[in-house]
């Protein structure tokens, strides 16, 4: 980006006139919200271009049925225990000792009228697959008080809500607990921007008082919205420039990041479709009750256009980090409202993505910097040269924290 007084009479012939008045209107749009969150939250050194990192996640608290299980006595373990093996979508997230809610099914009383969810205590995870459980308030036997022996059958898809365990006396152990963090990687893409300003075009007398300093803040502002569109919607990547004989470095943006998608019907979008966004964005995982969500232009319209009500709000305007969001407030939590055209500009007019910015780490190889070129010395050209650079990338450490919002038009849901 190099403005010479030949480029200014070009593009802004008004510009090298007397002294006329000396404001100029700057546009600094409110338009880097990622980049700026960015910059104001965590942030880490990154010994090289590829970063690697690990996130670990709680463990699952429920599980579903994956085939019928019959109800009955089940096998006999002893004189007053009966097993029932049953088959889940993931048996590793329970272990012996754990007892197990199935919220769709009812138990039973000790005489015999059903009372509750069933619950069931889990025996041992059999190498064949499965867990072996015991129904903890099936339907008792007649005339033996306290045997829960027979079990309601469970249909596929049951789900199972996994609870705490229950040990006896003389216990001292249980079944290891282990997290085990899982490994990703991202990396940081090399970002500059340079901008010169010929010796002429700089003593020359302008209209306004436009000088090398506006020069390097228009950079600055386009070259943000250039690595705002990256950590959003990029694509992590390595390739080989042969021209340059290098490797050029490509960041993957936090849209692919995520780990989980929500569809809205933007063209008949009602309160109770805002009630399941806020439903989704704050069930599920263990992140903020405070989060943001960045949306293009045809989400932000279906959301202005709700009427809301005491069960969600729409809030007073919040200001942090330097930007100004809208509070959408329910009673899972409070959805921090951004209008982005990066979204519009990338295709995505209609998506939004919720964002909990207490998980999302950027990681810097190169500090954001400016180096003055000394064009004149080395016989190049006859200007003031500064180049801005920064590599860095963003991760996502708790990805199930972050939702991408997808808009569903009336034509597209047809």
């Amino acid at each position: 980006m190099i403005t010479t007084t030949e480029t200014i009479s070009a593009n802004s012939p008004e510009l090298l006139r007397n002294s006329i008045d000396d404001r100029i209107v700057k546009v600094r749009p409110m338009s880097t919200p990622i980049d700026q969150l960015s910059r104001c939250g965590r942030s880490r050194r990154s010994g090289s271009m590829t970063v690697e990192y690990y996130s670990v996640d709680t463990k699952k608290t429920e599980s579903s049925i994956t085939e019928n299980a019959p109800g009955g006595a089940g096998a006999k373990k002893s004189d007053s225990l009966f097993s029932h093996v049953v088959k889940t979508a993931d048996d590793t997230i329970f272990e012996a000792s754990e007892t197990i809610l199935v919220p769709e099914i009812n138990g039973y009383n000790d005489d015999g009228t059903p009372g509750g969810p069933l619950v069931l205590y889990v025996l041992d995870r059999p190498t064949t697959g499965g867990i072996e459980v015991a129904p903890v308030n099936g339907l008792p036997v007649k005339g033996m008080t306290g045997m829960s022996i027979n079990m309601p059958a469970l249909p596929a898809g049951t789900r199972l809500v996994r609870m705490g365990r229950a040990a006896t006396e003389l216990d001292v152990q249980t079944a290891q607990f282990a997290a085990l963090p899982q490994k990703d990687s991202n990396h940081c893409q090399i970002f500059k921007m340079q901008v010169e300003q010929s010796t002429l075009a700089k003593i020359a007398e302008k209209e306004v008082g436009w000088n090398f300093s506006d020069q390097e803040e228009a950079a600055i502002i386009d070259m943000r919205l250039g690595m705002e569109k990256n950590f959003i919607f990029g694509k992590r990547a390595r390739l080989f420039d042969a021209a340059k004989n290098e490797h050029v470095y490509f960041t993957g943006g936090i849209w692919q990041q995520a780990a989980r998608s929500h569809t809205m019907p933007l063209g008949k979008l009602t309160e109770a479709d805002l009630i399941d966004l806020c439903s989704a964005a704050f069930t599920g995982n263990s992140g903020s009750k405070r989060k943001i969500l960045i949306a293009g232009t045809g989400l932000v319209e279906a959301l202005s256009k709700l009427q809301y009500t005491k069960t969600v709000s729409a809030g007073d305007t919040f200001t942090k980090w330097g930007i100004e969001f809208k509070e959408i407030r329910s009673n899972f939590g409070s959805l921090y409202l951004l209008h982005s055209e990066v979204f519009d500009q990338c295709g995505h007019a209609n998506d939004g993505f919720v964002l909990d910015p207490d998980y999302m780490t950027k990681y810097v190889h190169v500090p954001f910097q400016a180096e003055t070129l000394d064009l004149r010395r080395s016989g190049q050209r006859n200007t003031d040269a500064v180049v801005l650079t920064e590599a860095s990338c963003l991760v996502l450490r708790y990805p199930a924290a972050h939702i991408r919002v997808i808009g569903q038009t009336e034509e597209q849901s047809e």
